[in-house]
């Protein structure tokens, strides 16, 4: 049967963002770098490492979320004509936004591609400058006939994280100790090197400077809430905003099969799902449960799991209601080098993080399946399963 597989992955460092006309002074240190540069950096290395000729690229795929300004135009296609992506302008680009999961949506459209005979060779992309395109956009506008019903969550993803803290009761000390938790694993990943091998330099950082190694309870708790007076979701409980890409590079098996690359995960099944708008962070659950059926396996068959971390209520949420189906999800498999709430969250950057990082971490840790997941705002949840070609029973 025809596969599709992950033969490369990269990023380059998230850092973080200052928003445009925030009245802040301070810069992030990505803030001078443009969205098509830091994809140029990322295509031109994943070329490099897999020595895959660039004229057997079908198509670039971008997922970037606000296309406007610098991060329009299709973003994908000027990558293409960058000078510097190595690629010829006989390669194809479109870029693709679907909020958070825009990244994981072109992986699962990339693979659907190779499956169906149409392609060998795809690399799939996602960026996002928040600090050149603040959140919304600049100049955002909802038809009032959808703004009146369910989509009064569209627009403040903060607020759906507090309905769920209160759907599922889930106190502001639960929600902290996840966020340094997930500090904590990132910042071990950080000391011993574990991203040394996806992160590419650029503009001379070389690290997620969004990690706090010395976060602790005592100063997540001096924190105000930010998106309601009498909430729980505080700045250290929610993604902080930065700046960054990622790309994965795909190809069918039986082209890496005949240039002799080692693939680094299989893409099993992908599925999304919709949820009430409001509580939009609750749709990895039902696109999980899809992605899983569709590859014929169960939650217990996962030895790693990649869930973006949105806000720690949203995850808290995931996974109580994991539990409630059973279907629990053990911490030790759970976003073992940290999650978005300590690296960051550039929105169409991060389905392709998460995917590729779970890819990583089957080649890393010797596993067998992986479930990379996200929730999207405006209601939906997308997940993607992997398999490591290496320990195939």
């Amino acid at each position: 049967m025809k596969q599709a597989v992950i033969v490369e992955y990269v990023r380059t460092p998230f850092a973080r963002a200052v928003e445009p006309n925030s009245g802040r002074n301070k810069q992030g240190q990505l803030a001078e770098v443009l969205p098509d540069d830091m994809l140029a950096v990322l295509v031109s290395e994943l070329l490099r490492r897999t020595s895959i000729s660039p004229s057997d690229v079908e198509t670039l795929l971008t997922g970037c979320v606000h296309q406007e300004a610098e991060q329009g135009l299709n973003m994908a296609r000027l990558v293409v004509l960058h000078p510097e992506s190595g690629l010829p302008n006989t390669v194809g680009g479109v870029t693709v936004d679907r909020f958070c999961g825009s990244s994981m949506h072109v992986i699962a459209d990339a693979k659907n591609t190779i499956l169906a005979g149409e392609a060998d060779v795809m690399i799939c992309t996602g960026v996002q400058s928040i600090s050149r395109i603040p959140l919304a956009g600049w100049n955002p506008m909802l038809n009032p006939k959808i703004y009146g019903g369910h989509a009064k969550g569209f627009l403040n993803m903060g607020i759906t994280a507090e309905n769920l803290a209160e759907r599922y009761q889930i106190s502001r000390l639960a929600q902290e100790e996840f966020a340094m938790i997930s500090h904590q694993k990132a910042a071990k990943a950080q000391d011993e090197n574990d991203f040394e091998s996806e992160i590419i330099p650029i503009n001379g950082l070389t690290f997620d400077d969004a990690v706090r190694k010395d976060t602790n309870l005592g100063k997540l708790a001096g924190l105000k809430t930010v998106f309601k007076q009498d909430g729980s979701v505080t700045a250290g409980t929610s993604s902080p905003h930065t700046d960054g890409a990622s790309a994965v590079m795909l190809t069918s098996q039986e082209y890496a099969d005949t240039r002799g690359l080692s693939p680094i995960a299989i893409l099993k099944a992908f599925a999304s799902s919709g949820c009430e708008p409001e509580i939009m962070g609750i749709g990895p659950v039902e696109a999980s449960k899809k992605a899983l059926a569709r590859a014929g396996l169960t939650m217990a068959d996962m030895d790693i799991i990649e869930l973006n971390e949105a806000f720690a209520a949203q995850c808290l949420s995931v996974l109580q209601e994991f539990e409630r189906q059973d279907m629990t999800i053990p911490i030790d498999k759970l976003n073992i080098h940290g999650g978005a709430l300590a690296l960051g969250h550039p929105l169409g950057a991060s389905g392709a993080r998460i995917t590729g990082k779970a890819a990583r971490l089957l080649q890393q840790l010797n596993k067998r399946y992986a479930l990379a997941t996200m929730c999207i705002g405006g209601g939906q949840g997308v997940a993607m399963i992997l398999e490591n070609p290496k320990v195939l029973n």
